[in-house]
């Protein structure tokens, strides 16, 4: 219970203590006039009377505010629960969108990435059939060939070499030794031995 209607109670409360301690004067009948006619009646029923309509009319239009705010709360809820739908289905459409494009972007990914598959395996079969058609024995005589034909240059050269250097011995004259005169040992008369022969010149 809110202060407001706690008020409101506590002033009805008043006003009907009021009355029933009042009631002889309120029932005390009284000339009251209506402007075009004269009545008798107890003015303070009569007072209490519109005091009492105003109440229900204050108490109608209190109603009628409240239903009127929950009717608009009602509708606001509405409205609001329709935008969070209209945002969730926007959102999905968008996750939607997203998922689509993710897919088209994997599929065109793995297509990219088959083809380069395809092309791989072609290039790889192409290399094979080409050893297929150049076997291995081939290629190893191929390679005897080239060292026979370097070989066979080699000693062409190293005979070339060979004859080279024998024509340039043959051209090749030494020089002869100096020939010194031999000396003749003749015998020696017989006769006194000169004792200065045998030594050499001073």
């Amino acid at each position: 219970m809110s202060l407001r209607t706690l008020f409101f109670l506590l002033i009805c409360a008043a006003i009907a203590t009021f009355v029933g301690v009042n009631w002889t004067e309120m029932n005390r009948p009284t000339d009251l006039s209506l402007i075009f006619t004269h009545v008798t009646a107890p003015l303070g029923l009569v007072l209490v009377g519109l005091m009492v309509l105003l109440f229900v009319v204050f108490v109608g239009v209190m109603a009628y505010t409240q239903g009127t705010v929950l009717m608009e709360t009602r509708r606001h809820a509405k409205e609001l629960s329709a935008q969070r739908e209209l945002a969730d289905k926007a959102e999905a459409s968008r996750f939607t969108d997203l998922r689509q494009h993710l897919d088209q972007e994997v599929a065109r990914l793995t297509e990219a990435v088959e083809r380069q598959k395809q092309d791989t395996l072609s290039r790889i079969d192409r290399a094979e059939m080409g050893l297929r058609e150049r076997p291995v024995d081939a290629e190893i005589g191929r390679l005897t060939q080239a060292v026979e034909n370097h070989n066979r240059d080699l000693h062409a050269r190293v005979d070339r070499l060979e004859m080279g250097l024998r024509e340039g011995l043959a051209d090749y004259k030494p020089a002869l030794p100096s020939m010194r005169p031999a000396v003749t040992h003749q015998p020696a008369e017989e006769g006194p031995a000169d004792p200065a022969a045998g030594m050499p010149p001073i």
